[in-house]
Order: structure tokens, then C-alpha cells, then sequence
């Protein structure tokens, strides 16, 4: 739909409470699997503002159902609560040169209040949602959710494709800025690998296996792999620990390894070339062990009609509202979950910033109106 003006009224008039609420909530700190701080407050500001049928889930997404039966079709609009920082404190914030300074701040807490303020004026003037393409009734789901960063593991947008199971027409996630919209799933598998050796004294036990040298051994190895021609795969390591002290021979050592590819069938040759590489050093009779940390798959079979439609929707509106010409590109999302269920999904940004997972991240504040006004038209059109 395009914008009445007294939609345009509404969201001019309510750009300060926007601006105010973002310095709020941006400051809540929420870790993936520790969003609870963020969803009573979502859920609070929700209920005050007149929404009902509002719930938080057993994965901690804040979830306002509108006009969603047992088994109608329902349209889902998220924007993730949770910020890859580990912080159980307050979330350092300054304003300063027209910008808003907070870790997390753009991704995702910025396009979080766009959805939210969309939500109030919904819950407003208790609007119904309608299917604009068919006759038949729909429902609409805005979520907060949780757990898209990290070992998060996207179990906010498992849980609602679980629970709305064959009912989702369509999805939109609100996350990172207004110049790139992701239309393509980068699927990926994360894991945990330990070493366990006999270890001993450096100087008396000196020829005793040393557990992190098998690990740099086994590391040296993932990294001989030449990447599948298909698609674009990448891999890496992102941590490693291990030993005791400088005079003890390590007998545990581990990593955190990953790789990822917007292509199932790369994905499925670095597994294989992951399991042979421990296989590899289990036949020397080292312990190895194993644990997936994460599992985010790639895209699945959509309506290419379907998909085009949404992503000419989202992308008019960016054009719109910011003047871009937006680019189409592929991300590891929310939108991974239902786009691997063929289910036509996006991923819109309503801010501009930089310094995503930095601390010194920020969004300009100039940037937040026309977010805003992209939200609103992207969830109205069900309305």
C-alpha cells in the first residue's frame, strides 16, 4: 500500500516517542539466550499501548497476534531483541554528531522499535487485517524475537515456523540497514571440537601427546581445503583454548569452528571434508569430540513468483523512503528458517549506521523517520 497522509501525520508526530524509545531499549542489554529483560519490556510497552493478544513464547519471543484463527494463513513481520554482546549490565549510549552511539544499537534495536511503533498504531485504532491478493481471511504476527545472532541459532524463527506450521504465506524480518536487502539464505554449521590427550609434565612426560598440537595439526588441516566451485563457501576458525600452564603438556585443547555456504550441496562437501579430517586423527587414537553448536540452512525450494513479488514490495518501499536502489544479496537471517521451508522471505533494513558487532557501533539519527515509514508500509499493506 502507499502511505495516507495521515499515516505520514501519525509517524511525524511520533518520531520523538520513536527517538526516546530507542534510547531506552537500546541500553537493555540482551545476549542471545538471555533476552528476558528485553521481552518483558516489549511486552510491557505492548500491553500499554492497547495490543491484545500478546504473548511471549517458551523461546522468549514477544508475539502480537492480529486476527490469526487456528488455521488461517498468517503473514510474519520480526525484528530480532537480541545483540551479540555478552553485557548483563546496562549497554554504554551517547548522542553525539547527529548520531546514536550503543553497541547493538542498528542491529537489531533501531529496526526493533520501528516494528514496535507500527504495532501501536495497529493496536491503536484495533485494525484487522485483511489478505490485499486474495478474499480469503489472514492473520498477521509481529514478533521481537530472540536468538538470531550467534549460538542463538535462530531459535526465535524455529519457533514461530513451528508453531504456525504450513500457515506462513509470507515472512519479513526487520534487521540491519536500508542499502541491502538479503533474499537468499547463507546456510551454516557451527561446532565445538575438543582434544583430550594423556598430557603430563613438560620435562618428565616430555614425548606424552600434546593436545594442542593435535589441535593446530588439525586446524592446519581444515584450512587445506579448497572451497566448492558452487555458490560462494567460506570457513573459519573462531576460538581456541586449552592447556594448563607453560610447564604442563596439554591434555585438553578446543575450537570453535564454522563454515557456511549459500549452496546445500558446498555445504554438504565441507561436512564431509570436516568428518574425514576427524576420522583422520581419531585413527591415531586421539579423542575427539564433537558438538554441533549450530545448524542454519540454506534456501529451499520458493515461488520465484511469490519471492519476486515480496522483494519488488521491499524494495520500492527502501526506494521510496531513502532514495536507494537497493542491493539483492544472500545473509545468514531470520529469514533462513522460512526460506528453507519454501516460504517467500525477506530482509529489510529501517536504519542507516555502521559498526555492526563493534562496540563502536551507531545509527544516524536522520535515518530513523523514513525506517520508520518503510515498516509501516511494508506491514500495512496487510491491512
Amino acid at each position: 500500500m502507499t502511505l495516507t497522509q495521515t499515516i505520514l501525520n501519525y509517524i511525524n508526530d511520533h518520531s520523538d516517542e520513536a527517538y526516546e524509545l530507542l534510547l531506552e531499549l537500546a541500553q537493555l542489554p540482551a545476549p542471545s539466550n538471555h533476552e528476558e529483560k528485553r521481552a518483558e519490556f516489549c511486552f510491557s510497552w505492548l500491553k500499554k499501548q492497547g495490543a491484545e493478544n500478546v504473548y511471549i513464547d517458551d523461546a522468549l519471543n514477544v508475539v502480537y497476534s492480529i486476527g490469526c484463527t487456528a488455521d488461517n494463513p498468517v503473514a510474519v513481520f520480526m525484528a530480532h531483541s537480541d545483540v551479540v554482546f555478552p553485557d548483563t549490565t546496562p549497554l554504554p549510549l551517547t548522542v553525539e554528531d547527529g548520531k546514536i552511539k550503543c553497541p547493538g544499537v542498528g542491529d537489531d534495536t533501531a529496526n526493533v522499535v520501528a516494528l514496535l511503533m507500527a504495532a501501536k498504531y495497529i493496536a491503536e485504532r484495533k485494525l484487522i487485517p485483511s489478505n490485499p491478493d486474495t478474499s480469503e481471511k489472514c492473520g498477521v504476527l509481529l514478533v521481537i524475537n530472540s536468538g538470531e545472532e550467534g549460538l542463538g541459532n535462530l531459535k526465535g524463527s524455529r519457533k514461530i515456523m513451528e508453531d504456525f506450521q504450513g500457515r506462513v504465506t509470507e515472512f519479513i524480518t526487520f534487521d540491519g540497514d536500508a542499502k541491502h536487502i538479503v533474499n537468499r539464505a547463507v546456510g551454516s554449521k557451527r561446532y565445538k571440537i575438543e582434544i583430550d590427550t594423556e598430557g603430563g609434565h613438560s620435562y618428565s612426560k616430555f614425548g606424552n601427546r600434546n593436545a594442542i598440537a593435535y589441535l593446530a595439526s588439525l586446524i592446519n588441516t581444515l584450512y587445506t581445503i579448497k572451497v566448492p566451485p558452487k555458490g560462494k563457501t567460506t570457513y573459519n576458525v573462531g576460538l581456541i583454548s586449552g592447556g594448563t600452564s607453560v610447564n604442563t603438556i596439554a591434555q585438553h585443547a578446543e575450537m570453535l569452528y564454522e563454515f557456511r555456504s549459500d549452496e546445500r550441496e558446498s555445504l554438504d562437501i565441507m561436512e564431509r571434508h570436516l568428518n574425514a579430517a576427524i576420522e583422520f586423527y581419531r585413527t591415531k587414537g586421539i579423542q575427539v569430540t564433537v558438538t554441533l553448536l549450530g545448524n542454519r540452512p540454506c534456501s529451499g525450494e520458493v515461488d520465484q513468483n511469490k519471492e519476486e513479488a515480496l522483494m519488488v514490495r521491499s524494495s520500492l518501499a527502501i526506494k521510496k523512503y531513502y532514495d536507494y536502489d537497493v542491493t539483492f544479496t544472500s545473509g545468514s537471517t531470520d529469514c533462513n528458517i522460512p526460506l528453507s521451508f519454501g516460504v517467500p522471505a525477506v530482509c529489510v533494513g529501517c536504519m542507516e549506521g555502521a559498526g555492526a558487532h563493534t562496540r563502536e557501533e551507531y545509527v544516524e539519527i536522520t535515518s530513523l523517520k523514513p525506517g520508520l515509514q518503510v515498516a509501516f508500509e511494508l506491514i500495512l499493506h496487510h491491512f
